[in-house]
C-alpha cells in the first residue's frame, strides 16, 4: 500500500510540473507578444513622427488643394477638370493677343462691344413687331446690399492688414521681412522694365495655372530640394548677420516706463 502511495506521488509531482511549465511557457508567448507589439508601436510612432518632420514648402501643413481654398478656383488651377482649365487659360491668352499683339485698346473694345449689343438688341425689339416674334427678354441686374457690403467688409480686412504688414516692415523690427519685400520690389521693377502691366499679368496667370499642379504632381522632389536650399540660405544669411548687420551701431533702448 504504501509503494502504491510512493508511485501515486511522483506522477502528482510531474502533473503540477506540467502545469507549471505550461503557465511559464504562456506567460513567456504573452510577454513576447507584448514585446512585439510595442515594438510595433515603437516603429509607428517613430515613421509618423518622421512623417510629421518632412520639411514642406513655406511650412505649409495642407494639401495643396486647401492651400488654394478648396472650391472652385483650386479646382481651377490643379487642372481637377482639364476643360474648364484649358478654356480659362484659352481666354486669358486670347484677351492677351487682342490686346498686346493687335494692340486693341480696352476702351475701344468697351464701346464696340456696347454698339454692337446695343445695335442688337434694338433691331430685334422694332423687328419683332413685324415678323411676329416675342421681344428680347433684358433681365434686371441688381447687385445685393448684403452681398456688397460683405465684400467691401473682406476688402477692408484684407487692405488693413497689407498696411499694417507694411508698417511693422518699414519700422525696422523684422530684418529679414524687409530684406524680402526690398529684392522683391527690386526684382518687379526690372521685370516691369522689360513688359508691360497686360503682359506681366498674363504671364503670372499663366504661371498659377502651371506652377501649382507642377508641384502636386512632384511634390516630394521639389520639398526635398527646396529644405536643400533654405538650410543654405539660413547659412548665408547667418554669416551676412555677422559680418555686416551686427556690427551696424544701434543707439541706446529707452527703458520702459512702469
Amino acid at each position: 500500500m504504501a509503494e502504491h502511495s510512493d508511485e501515486i506521488e511522483p506522477r502528482s509531482e510531474s502533473f503540477t510540473d506540467k502545469i507549471q511549465l505550461d503557465d511559464s511557457s504562456s506567460s513567456d508567448s504573452d510577454s513576447e507578444k507584448k514585446k512585439h507589439d510595442d515594438e510595433l508601436k515603437k516603429k509607428h510612432h517613430d515613421a509618423s513622427s518622421m512623417k510629421s518632420k518632412i520639411y514642406r514648402l513655406f511650412g505649409r501643413e495642407k494639401p495643396v488643394h486647401k492651400v488654394f481654398g478648396g472650391g472652385k478656383p483650386a479646382d481651377v488651377f490643379l487642372w481637377r477638370n482639364k476643360k474648364i482649365s484649358a478654356s480659362v487659360l484659352g481666354g486669358a491668352t486670347a484677351v492677351w493677343v487682342f490686346f498686346e499683339l493687335l494692340e486693341y485698346h480696352l476702351l475701344t473694345l468697351v464701346c464696340h462691344v456696347l454698339i454692337l449689343a446695343f445695335a442688337l438688341l434694338f433691331l430685334w425689339s422694332n423687328a419683332s413687331k413685324f415678323i411676329n416674334k416675342s421681344p428680347p427678354r433684358i433681365p434686371e441686374v441688381r447687385i445685393p446690399e448684403d452681398k456688397f457690403l460683405q465684400f467691401a467688409a473682406g476688402l477692408r480686412n484684407e487692405i488693413n492688414q497689407a498696411l499694417d504688414s507694411l508698417r511693422n516692415i518699414a519700422s525696422g523690427r523684422d530684418l529679414k521681412k524687409f530684406l524680402v519685400v526690398v529684392i522683391g520690389l527690386w526684382v518687379l521693377s526690372i521685370v516691369g522694365s522689360w513688359c508691360n502691366f497686360l503682359t506681366l499679368f498674363y504671364i503670372s496667370f499663366v504661371l498659377l495655372h502651371t506652377i501649382p499642379v507642377l508641384y502636386e504632381k512632384y511634390e516630394n522632389q521639389i520639398d526635398a530640394f527646396a529644405e536643400k536650399a533654405m538650410i543654405e540660405m539660413k547659412k548665408q544669411y547667418a554669416v551676412f548677420d555677422a559680418k555686416v548687420v551686427s556690427k551696424i551701431p544701434r543707439g541706446p533702448l529707452k527703458e520702459k516706463k512702469g
